[in-house]
């Protein structure tokens, strides 16, 4: 996808844009689109923005034949390598067969809970992350962060020796000083000691954690979870008397109403949300039912924008509309807050027909009124039990207290030792606790962690973390069902695990990583251990549905006053979260899904207020609160609520070397305590303007039918709605026509699944060694993602539909690309795909210029060394299934040819067909919602047939007569009749 900065500085007229979009139907990617802005006009109409600008307009015969010069080098320097010394095995080991990769299940870590995983490894190097179909939490999907984490574990930026003083010193001197804290500890029984934990789930752990402080029992433990959402719990002592969680169940649901709950893109059960969520509303046949969703929301999200109807508030009037919900359920006479009295009365209306089978879901970021209030909400409906279970809360420690009670003991002189696991407290603590005065009063510090950050540079021992990659560990997941972490490698730079340093401060110097997990599953034996390994979950271990009954006054839980004033809603960015992956340049260059926006963070805002304000995208504003402030530049974002700025954590960090790349600001100094919003803000627009680096510019519709959508009901009355107003696809062409004898490869997206998560782009670069190319050539639109995701608006500014649409290489039957590279490198294979042979690529880019998707990707920099004297441990991740290339080559999607010619080989040797479902794309395979099908057109009962017959199936730019392989099924939604005009069939 191309990316472009968006231009700062110059105000749009949203007043004129509100008019402009006045009659609906409009599909639009930009505030800068409709505005017709000369810049935007201008990025559009040349193909590569950066260069077309530092071009004269006219350029003489000197400047051309440089340019020409130019690409011949380094065409012919692509070609180029030096020779390689390779080392074979001494002793080969038994199972490894080299080329053949080797599967293992481990579980990986989000926020705390368990993601089951698969760990593809080559020669015992992992080198690609797929979701576990048997781990419910996953249910074979990733997401992108899971994507990256091959990418950490190689990471030359990892923390690789001990450091004692900020000096490097050996693991023994550090054993030597913990013995005799140890010894301390003892004499003591852990007087003056403390330990800091994060957010964690795992049973070994918490069982050593008790353990210590038996064995010490004056030792206190904090717990510091920057990310942490509380509410629910808070909620359910309140109501219960004891820390209960809600678990979903939307494969049931018929009616869906979220208040403020992003269950699409946050949280452990997000993927297996997502996956239920899309099998409801999954429709091929005009008698198909969907689900509805009305979504009440506080900031743009992947759920709102998948949502039938969508309410855009601010966020401290949430506790309104939910008091409002609740006195519409329980026949009180009361305001509904925030909302529209017609909105709520047919959404009421719907929650009572649904039944047992409605849902109610609180956001988890939300007080816990609003959770009490979903809760009652639920039981009121007969949905506890079907639609909402609630468990013992997986992640429940007993604790003394958070940072701030870790704060008041030091200041207090209770504590004078800490050692901090994992957390990162001088980025992510609220500046209002100020740790770094706190820490530096301590007689000792231990940090364990994976890198050296702000907190290891002040610990007086900094102790290298293992990743969890290289780790023996256990984990539960959103639902408690327990799974095992086993190591894909041996630790790279001799990191130590939790359980070891835990085991050290017990006095266990010598503990072994696998014989600490073995200890505290004594009840497994051999097999039932080897059995939880290979399954990645152990059976049966899901935690059990607690019975309980609401009390009628929500126990006394009362909604507070809302707020005058701005609401700052604080938000973890998608792919960094509060900052511990800000290293990985997979994710810092991954456009977040609404934004776009890559290497940075910007303050969202709505155009109402950016309008009040007088300020346009890239303008810095200075924001406010609680006698803390911080410069951020503004963005703009449709839907946003009025008088409401977004700010992301996971930004501002300038420890590691792609950390220091990217722009943003820190919010973590406006916060306080642990909220995740802040009310009487105030906002005051600076006279400079930062860069801020997006993709949503490129690839405009320039009023074409790209993205098809339609009510239900439209659906039912016309099944075929993609066809109104589209041009009819030719049927004649001069294009020769190819036949296949064997299988005929072929694609389809469901834009009614796909939820825009960008998991799909993250598993496309692992996969296929796409490089990161910076913000420096992000911002010249030089990315290398052979995969985008599109985003659209349709309606007016203030509160649009949001549209997303993948768009990877179509694979033409009558490809335009072929016909015009002068050294054939653009070739049609036997079974269809638009292949591209990198060493006859001499980059004349002809082939780019003529594709009308543009998805060809042209490899400008040596972003990727081949020299192994240049070579990193980075070069680690790379998988050797895919060649990795140097400057000077046209990259595209390859329908992942490497794994098609794998199952060809596997089924020649075996004398038999490739088996439908057999040949799994990447971007198929992480996908959450199984939008994307994949298969042989050939074979009729195929998937990807049945989905490329259903009626609303159609080819993108079919009037091209390009007849690409890849096509795409209309999104459907199902808003409620009451609330929006009869549905009629729409096109982009």
């Amino acid at each position: 996808m191309s990316a472009i900065a968006d231009r700062p500085g110059s105000a749009i007229d949203i007043e004129a844009l509100r008019k402009q979009l006045a009659h609906g139907g409009e599909m639009w990617r930009s505030l800068d689109e409709i505005a017709g802005a000369a810049d935007f006009r201008r990025f559009v109409e040349a193909e590569f923005p950066a260069i077309a600008e530092r071009l004269p307009a006219k350029p003489n015969r000197r400047t051309l034949l440089k340019l020409m010069g130019a690409s011949l080098s380094l065409a012919g320097l692509a070609a180029c390598s030096r020779a390689e010394n390779i080392v074979p095995y001494v002793r080969q080991p038994e199972i490894l067969v080299p080329g053949k990769p080797v599967y293992y299940a481990t579980t990986l870590s989000s926020d705390g809970f368990g993601i089951g995983a698969i760990v593809e490894s080559h020669e015992g190097r992992p080198t690609k992350i797929e979701g576990n179909p048997d781990h419910p939490a996953s249910r074979g999907a990733t997401d992108a962060v899971m994507q990256a984490a091959v990418l950490t574990l190689f990471d030359p930026d990892r923390s690789r020796t001990p450091l004692k003083d900020g000096q490097p010193a050996s693991y023994g001197d550090f054993l030597k000083d913990i013995a005799a804290l140890v010894s301390r500890w003892t004499a003591s029984q852990g007087e003056g000691g403390a330990l800091l934990v994060e957010a964690t789930t795992s049973p070994t752990l918490a069982a050593q954690l008790g353990a210590l402080r038996t064995r010490y029992p004056r030792l206190k433990l904090y717990r510091h979870d920057p990310l942490a959402m509380p509410a629910a719990m808070e909620a359910s002592r309140a109501l219960f008397g004891s820390a209960l969680t809600p678990i979903y169940r939307f494969d049931r649901a018929d009616a869906i109403v979220s208040l403020d709950a992003d269950f699409l893109g946050e949280g452990p059960g997000r993927l297996a949300y997502a996956r239920d969520f899309a099998a409801r509303r999954r429709v091929r046949d005009p008698s198909d039912r969907m689900s509805r969703l009305y979504a009440v929301e506080s900031t743009p999200t992947i759920t709102g924008a998948a949502a039938d109807h969508r309410l855009a508030i601010k966020p401290s009037d949430v506790e309104a509309v939910a008091a409002g919900l609740n006195a519409a359920l329980t026949g009180q006479t009361g305001a509904s807050g925030s909302i529209d009295q017609a909105l709520m009365t047919v959404l009421v209306d719907d929650l009572k027909a649904a039944g047992r089978d409605a849902l109610v879901i609180a956001g988890a970021q939300q007080s816990a009124f609003v959770h009490a209030v979903a809760l009652a909400a639920n039981a009121k409906l007969g949905a506890l039990g079907n639609t909402v279970e609630l468990i013992e809360a997986p992640d429940a420690l007993s604790v003394d207290g958070d940072l701030g009670a870790l704060r008041e003991a030091i200041g207090d002189g209770a504590v004078d030792a800490v050692v901090a696991l994992g957390t990162n407290p001088l980025h992510t603590a609220p500046a209002n606790l100020d740790m770094r005065k706190a820490f530096s009063g301590l007689n000792l510090l231990v940090h364990h962690g994976l890198y050296r950050d702000e907190t290891a540079f002040l610990a007086h021992w900094h102790v290298p973390a293992a990743h969890e990659l290289e780790s023996w560990s256990d984990i539960r997941a959103y639902d408690g069902s327990t799974s095992l972490v086993q190591p894909l490698i041996k630790p790279l730079y001799d990191g130590k695990s939790a359980h070891q340093l835990l085991a050290v401060l017990g006095g266990g110097f010598e503990a072994d990583p696998l014989s600490l997990i073995r200890q505290h599953w004594t009840q497994l034996d051999d097999d039932a251990w080897r059995k939880a390994l290979r399954d990645g979950v152990m059976a049966d271990s899901a935690a059990k549905p607690v019975s309980v009954t609401v009390p009628p006054d929500l126990a006394g839980l009362k909604p507070a006053k809302a707020g005058n004033g701005i609401d700052i809603r604080f938000v973890a960015d998608p792919w960094l979260r509060d900052g511990r992956f800000a290293n990985a340049s997979w994710l810092q260059e991954l456009p977040r899904p609404l934004t776009k926006i890559v290497w940075g963070n910007a303050a969202l805002v709505s155009p109402a207020t950016a309008e009040r304000l007088k300020i346009g995208n890239g303008e810095v504003v200075n924001v406010a609160s609680n006698g803390a402030d911080v410069d951020a530049p503004a963005w703009i974002v449709p839907g946003h609520p009025d008088e409401t700025i977004t700010l992301s954590f996971g930004f501002g960090r300038k420890v590691g070397s792609v950390a220091a790349l990217s722009q943003g600001y820190d919010a973590f100094p406006l916060r306080r305590g642990s909220e995740w919003f802040a009310t009487g803000a105030a906002i005051a627009p600076r006279k400079n303007s930062m860069r801020v680096i997006t993709t949503q510019h490129h690839q405009a519709m320039e009023g074409r039918a790209i993205v098809r959508y339609a009510s239900l009901d439209a659906f039912r009355q016309n099944p075929d709605f993609v066809r109104k107003n589209a041009p009819p696809a030719p049927t004649e062409s001069l294009y020769p026509d190819w036949p296949y004898d064997q299988e005929a490869w072929a694609m389809a997206i469901d834009l009614s699944a796909c939820t825009g998560c960008m998991a799909c782009v993250s598993a496309c670069q692992a996969e296929n060694n796409i490089a990161a190319v910076g913000p420096e050539e992000c911002e010249r639109g030089h990315e290398m993602h052979w995969l985008r995701v599109d985003r659209y608006y349709a309606g007016p500014v203030d509160a649009p539909e949001t549209f997303f649409q993948p768009v990877p290489c179509m694979h033409c039957e009558k490809a335009p690309c072929e016909v015009v590279c002068p050294v054939n490198a653009t070739v049609h294979t036997h079974d269809g795909l638009n292949a591209q042979v990198y060493n006859r690529c001499i980059g004349t880019r002809y082939c780019s210029q003529n594709c009308p998707y543009k998805v060809r990707r042209f490899n400008f920099l040596d972003h990727q060394s081949l020299d192994k004297d240049d070579a990193g441990p980075e070069q680690g991740v790379h998988n050797p299934n895919v060649s990795v290339r140097s400057r000077g080559v046209m990259e595209k999607c390859t329908y992942c040819v490497q794994r098609i010619s794998a199952k060809r080989i596997q089924a020649q040797i075996e004398n038999r067909d490739i088996a439908d479902g057999e040949v799994v794309t990447a971007c198929q395979q992480a996908c959450p919602t199984q939008a994307i099908a994949f298969g042989d057109r050939n074979k009729k009962d195929a998937k990807v047939v049945r989905e490329k017959s259903a009626p609303q199936n159609y080819a993108l730019l079919e009037e091209l007569n390009t007849r690409p392989r890849t096509t795409y099924l209309g999104k459907i939604s199902n808003p409620n009749g009451k609330l929006a005009k009869p549905g009629e069939a729409t096109d982009g």
